[in-house]
């Protein structure tokens, strides 16, 4: 027969081991959620990046609008306008 300290400290190990199963779990679940949002939004960042990408070089664009308006004015000036 097993002597009752034995059968006492098995049953406390495996409460133990039952408890720390049922914290780790939902913890891992929960990791493995947000493992799969993070990729869902870095995809939409990327493809955001992509969409966004001609912004870049909107100053160029507003430069080179004032300069022609710029043009455009003087024109309009020496005519009498």
């Amino acid at each position: 027969m097993v002597p009752f300290g034995w059968t006492l400290g098995l049953a406390i190990g495996l409460v133990v081991v039952v408890v720390v199963v049922a914290l780790v779990v939902p913890i891992l679940v929960l990791a493995h959620k947000i493992g799969t949002q993070a990729q869902q939004l870095d995809a939409s960042l990327r493809k955001a990046r992509q969409h966004t990408a001609g912004l870049a070089g909107l100053r160029t664009t507003i430069d080179h609008a004032t300069v022609i308006i710029a043009g455009l004015q003087r024109g309009r000036a020496r005519l009498g306008g």
